[in-house]
């Protein structure tokens, strides 16, 4: 058996050199933050060398445009008050979120729909 990890994000992405560290987090299930949200807790860190990292982000990519392309999530583009939402290209500040999630605790983990 191999193992499995889940996370609830990506924390930080450090570059040093020619290598790149994404450290993985999870929502605290005891742990709340000023505002009663779960705190952020580093899990694991996943290594990658630069050739490997950028292949990763293409297959993610991929990936994405797939679960778009289905209808499983949609794209929101940030209103820019120079640029008219028609004509917004996608972006690294753009997000993502689940076509069903409209009403869902934003707190709450992918686990539990």
């Amino acid at each position: 058996m191999h193992a499995e990890i889940y996370t609830d994000g990506i924390e930080e992405i450090t570059v040093g050199g020619s290598i790149v560290r994404v450290d993985l987090i999870s929502l605290s299930p005891t742990e709340r933050d000023a505002n009663n949200a779960p705190k952020k807790v580093f899990r694991q860190r996943v290594i990658f060398n630069v050739e490997a990292f950028a292949n990763s982000v293409e297959v993610m990519q991929k990936a994405l445009q797939g679960l778009i392309d289905a209808g499983v999530i949609k794209r929101n583009h940030p209103r820019l008050a120079s640029e008219d939402m028609a004509t917004a290209s996608a972006t690294t500040a753009d997000t993502v979120t689940l076509a069903s999630n409209t009403s869902r605790n934003p707190n709450a983990s992918a686990n539990f729909r």
